[in-house]
């Protein structure tokens, strides 16, 4: 069930059954920012854990350039931090990853030098005009290379900062505003840095996420509200990150949505290591979902166990009708999920799927379609009707690898599966479907 980096396809034959352990990669969340944080910091971290794929190659080669001393020892990198980038001009692809583009922005617009970013075809049509009019009042100035809004985009020294409250909108991407604070501590040399938030706050857990790293790496995050009870946060003057020395990544609790799914569908008992009670990350409450769904499960500090009677034996889910503005990635799994409901199924608030590597919410309505669903999709919502028995399908993946990895759990139903370009998983999780095979048995794949 292996994949080459740009296979033109991988059969998935029906599982019939799942049982065992596997241990997570490294939070691509986490990464990412522990990556960067390190490189803001004073003095040399020793980041284990660290995730390898598509999407931290990305930000580890944008720091590179930069000027930031990355070495690799082992399974550890140290990333040496000056608080300041050493190179002041670099020419820096972001591939189609969001989060790196999104941070990096924030930061390089106060790093005094001319930087230009840009990645793939799909990253130039992913907005980041209300990130850029947020840091424009702070003093930054980035011009648009090609369309009005979106990268390519060029960054040049910036100008005097105001002191008034920088302001930016909740509900478009949580990453703008994860990009802001943890740029903060370039802008709060002389004066505090306040950030109010304009509209919902959606994704709440990443900013959580975001806080708490920030912490780690010795930047405190003050939280208030505004007079309309608007989310306000304070970084104060004269902050700076200091290097931990030390720092594990914990495992990335979205791409153990799979198996959690797939512990429920499929049986179990598939036991996760890496992923528990103290998580930080906010897809870990993914757990609260199955278990809704009627699966059994059970934690402890770094691991989870997920089992069920399994498909085979008569085990539906239960419906659901959720709000996922907390969980939006694996809400993805929650949606295949959905095929196999005792009941038609709703997803709500999940607009922020249509500005991700694709189009999720047209792209998840077409796959479910195909394999026989009744779908009804809305600017935030998706609507699933399970089809009393699964159609076999060929699933394109969009060049998405959440489309890729979650519809591979379509063939727990009975049906064989093609998954069209598996390797869009080296985004976040190279070698996933080897973990799947390891996990499965009365399936094969070709």
């Amino acid at each position: 069930m292996s994949a080459s980096p740009r296979t033109e396809f991988l059969d998935l034959a029906p599982i019939r059954a799942a049982r065992g352990e596997l241990k997570l990669p490294g939070s691509k969340s986490v990464s990412i920012r522990a990556l960067l944080l390190a490189a803001l910091s004073e003095g040399q971290t020793r980041l284990t854990g660290l995730l390898d794929s598509d999407d931290t190659r990305v930000m580890r080669q944008a720091l590179k350039a930069c000027g930031v001393s990355l070495e690799q020892t082992g399974d550890a990198w140290r990333v040496g931090g000056a608080g300041r980038f050493p190179l002041r001009e670099a020419d820096i692809f972001v591939g189609n990853s969001g989060l790196s583009v999104r941070t990096l922005v924030a930061v390089l617009a106060f790093m005094e030098g001319r930087y230009r970013l840009s990645g793939v075809p799909r990253m130039h049509e992913r907005p980041i005009g209300d990130l850029v009019d947020a840091l424009r009042p702070l003093g930054a100035r980035i011009a648009y290379e090609q369309n009005e809004g979106f990268p390519p985009l060029l960054i040049t020294p910036a100008q005097a900062r105001t002191t008034q409250p920088v302001r930016v909108r909740g509900d478009a991407s949580s990453q703008f505003l994860t990009g802001i604070l943890q740029s903060a501590p370039l802008l709060a040399r002389e004066h505090e840095l306040v950030i109010e938030v304009e509209g919902e706050l959606i994704s709440k857990p990443y900013i959580e996420l975001s806080i708490a790293l920030m912490r780690r790496f010795g930047v405190e995050v003050q939280r208030s509200q505004t007079a309309t009870g608007a989310p306000r946060f304070t970084v104060a003057a004269g902050s700076r990150y200091s290097a931990p020395g030390n720092f594990a990544v914990e495992g990335d609790a979205s791409s153990a949505s799979y198996f959690l799914a797939l512990g429920a569908l499929a049986g179990g008992p598939i036991r996760i290591h890496g992923m528990g009670l103290t998580t930080l990350q906010g897809d870990v409450r993914f757990v609260d979902v199955v278990a809704a769904m009627g699966a059994h499960v059970t934690q402890g500090d770094d691991w989870t166990e997920v089992r069920s009677a399994g498909l085979a034996a008569g085990f539906r889910p239960k419906a659901f009708d959720t709000d996922f503005n907390h969980i939006p990635d694996a809400a993805m799994t929650a949606a295949v999920l959905a095929l196999f409901a005792d009941g038609p199924c709703v997803l709500r608030n999940i607009g922020s799927w249509r500005v991700k590597e694709t189009d999720r919410i047209a792209a998840m309505a077409a796959e479910l379609a195909k394999l026989g669903a009744e779908v009804e999709a809305g600017p935030d919502f998706l609507r699933v009707v399970p089809p009393p028995a699964l159609k076999p399908a060929t699933i394109d993946t969009y060049d998405d690898h959440r489309m890729a990895m979650c519809f591979s759990l379509a063939a727990c139903g009975g049906v064989p599966v093609r998954i069209n370009d598996p390797g869009c998983v080296a985004k976040t999780f190279p070698d996933y479907f080897l973990q799947l095979a390891a996990l499965t048995s009365g399936s094969t794949a070709g």
